[in-house]
């Protein structure tokens, strides 16, 4: 290998949701990165359109939420044809009314392509950039940092490096990490993103078929529709827009030529599996590189944010020198769990088993049994907030909690106490007794979750001294680095 290339402190492989979602946070906690895509732009489809309550909280955070907001389409109710008439309605979310604590509650419907555009569009507003056609074709590691070659341009070395690059994972392969599965659906899929005439766009129109559904969705903010049909297994698809046209005339009331134009295509299989682990040495798997899924019920782009906002804050702490390396281990021992219940619950949705609820809006997710939880308080009724949670929003005495917690910090929450505290390099924000937390002192992660949770401040100090939160007094010693780091 040569020995000039490019150096950075994280790699990241793939620019999709996972990969500029954790450029993007990375960014934001000042860390340099690279993001390094194989294909010549960012992906041209809608696949991944659903954009769940909880991941709309994290690009809250991010400062998109606005612009998501401004393009978002609401998720029609299905309706149902035979023969060419209309059947009924259905609607495919359970409602739920926004509240204090959990201020969003809708599922909003954003094609993939658009929602990277906004990401891809924040991260150069923060500095950051895509290199786009660099194939990775090899890479080794060693106890300071990991090469990466390419199919062409220069290799590149940095401190860790991330696999965001889906569900055929290059980096997964080169690894030598296996997916553990099982096939949800032998029946192929095919899914399009198509210009159609004549059809109204207030509705997800099913057409139940022998030869397989067919589904047209209208996609929001957009002239699109997203265009999911089943076939038997073992069938042929035809990827072409007569191919299409086909389908669709044999399907439905529809006539060939109102299938206009087809912008997107693609055929899947769908596959519920979990790598076998989430990390080698200092190279780390997130977004469909760890996990593939049924896309029933909305989850797999939304769990894949939610591995990159996890990873990112960590990543960042340790490549500072404010956090042992030992930190990293939390991420697969916090996300591997996360994502295999989110197998189990896509694979439930798309066998028609459960209705899309409150689970699948992700609001319910934490890390409670996580190695980086502490809660001091013992005999809490089952209904309350517990460290591991995530932190609900609200406002009281003046303060929005989201907005304290927007960045790239620690929180320290005070809630109808006022304790003396130790003094933490954290915001720390004061507010009344609030139904959602109760009393006491909370230590609210930078991805959101209860890190810490007391009744009063005893033992905190102990633990934000382990991730690296105590404030310096004149004369102390500066902090040594993290081993490994």
């Amino acid at each position: 290998m040569a020995s000039h290339g490019t150096h950075t402190d994280v790699l990241i492989i793939g620019a999709g949701p996972t990969g500029l979602a954790l450029a993007l946070d990375l960014a934001r906690h000042g860390v340099t990165a690279l993001t390094v895509e194989r294909g010549p732009g960012l992906f041209p489809g809608s696949r991944g359109k659903g954009l769940q309550p909880r991941t709309l909280e994290v690009l809250e955070d991010f400062g998109v939420l606005d612009r998501i907001r401004a393009v978002a389409g609401h998720y029609p109710p299905n309706l149902f044809w035979k023969d060419g008439e209309p059947q009924g309605e259905r609607t495919m979310y359970d409602p739920a009314e926004p509240s204090e604590a959990e201020p969003y509650t809708e599922t909003l419907m954003v094609p993939q392509w658009r929602t990277q555009r906004i990401l891809h569009e924040r991260l150069r507003e923060l500095g950051g950039e895509v290199a786009f056609g660099r194939e990775l074709v090899d890479l080794t590691q060693n106890g300071e940092g990991v090469t990466a070659e390419f199919a062409t341009g220069a290799p590149v070395r940095a401190r860790y490096l991330v696999a965001a690059d889906g569900g055929r994972s290059t980096v997964r392969r080169l690894l030598g990490i296996g997916m553990t599965g099982e096939t949800v659906d032998p029946d192929p899929l095919l899914v399009a993103d198509v210009r159609i005439s004549g059809l109204g766009r207030e509705h997800w129109h099913v057409f139940p078929a022998d030869e397989g559904l067919l589904a047209i969705c209208p996609m929001g903010g957009t002239e699109d529709f997203q265009l999911v049909a089943q076939f038997p297994e073992g069938t042929a698809v035809d990827l072409t827009l007569d191919g299409l046209r086909t389908v669709v005339a044999a399907r439905s009331h529809l006539t060939t030529d109102q299938v206009t134009e087809l912008r997107w295509i693609s055929e899947f299989r769908p596959r519920a599996a979990l790598a076998d682990r989430f990390r080698e040495g200092r190279v780390f798997l997130a977004g469909d590189s760890a996990h593939v899924h049924s896309p029933a019920g909305a989850q797999g782009l939304n769990t894949s944010v939610q591995d990159a906002y996890n990873l990112a804050w960590k990543l960042a702490a340790v490549l500072a020198g404010r956090a042992d390396a030992s930190l990293l281990d939390t991420y697969e021992e916090e996300r591997r769990p996360n994502a295999a219940a989110m197998l189990a619950l896509s694979t439930r949705v798309h066998r028609g088993q459960e209705r899309r609820g409150r689970a699948t809006r992700q609001l319910g997710l934490g890390y409670r049994g996580s190695s980086l939880t502490v809660d001091t308080r013992p005999d809490l009724p089952e209904e309350a907030l517990r460290a591991g949670d995530r932190a609900p929003d609200g406002r009281r005495g003046g303060t929005r909690l989201f907005d304290a917690f927007r960045g790239p910090h620690w929180t320290l929450v005070t809630v109808g106490t006022d304790d003396p505290l130790p003094t933490l390099t954290t915001p720390v924000v004061r507010i009344p007794a609030y139904e959602a937390y109760g009393t006491g002192v909370f230590l609210v992660r930078p991805d959101g979750y209860l890190g810490w949770a007391g009744h009063t401040p005893e033992g905190l100090a102990a633990y934000a001294a382990g991730q690296g939160l105590l404030a310096r007094r004149p004369g102390d010693p500066a902090p040594a680095g993290p081993s490994g780091a």
